[in-house]
């Protein structure tokens, strides 16, 4: 399974953003409106600059307290953003994610996002291949 197959799936390649001039308390907002785990930091909408999580927000409100909140998004987002792209197979995708221990990663071609894959959304179409696995065998074996 490529992440082509993933994002066709999703039905949508949307990706929330936010411009980097912003501050953290506004990027927790986003966030908590749209029940989302990240932004993905854009001065234009297409380019990925980084990335800004709750991990990330929550990590320096308890390493400094409340004062981040009105820091700019440039401030505490990941700058060193992984990326893939849409020919990137599940597997090597799901393995970056885990090793590097995040949960979102933005897809990129020729500089220019076209989508977001979530751990979740790697999980779930890996376990929909194991199940499409598993019934295939169990035809092969009672005879279908």
């Amino acid at each position: 399974m490529t992440v082509a197959k993933i994002l066709q799936s999703k039905g949508t390649s949307d990706v929330l953003t936010i411009t980097p001039d912003k501050t953290v308390t506004e990027a927790a907002r986003v966030l908590s409106e749209k029940k989302i785990g990240s932004l993905v930091v854009s001065d234009d909408g297409t380019s990925a600059m980084g990335i800004i999580s709750e991990r990330d927000i929550v990590r320096e409100l308890g390493r400094r307290g409340p004062s981040c909140l009105t820091e700019a998004v440039t401030e505490l987002m990941t700058k060193d953003l992984v990326t893939c792209d849409r020919k990137d197979k599940a597997d090597a995708v799901l393995a970056t994610m885990t090793k590097g221990r995040f949960r979102h990663m933005p897809v990129v071609e020729d500089g220019v996002m076209i989508g977001l894959i979530t751990l979740g959304d790697v999980v779930k179409y890996r376990l929909e291949e194991v199940k499409m696995e598993k019934d295939a065998l169990e035809g092969m074996i009672m005879g279908y």
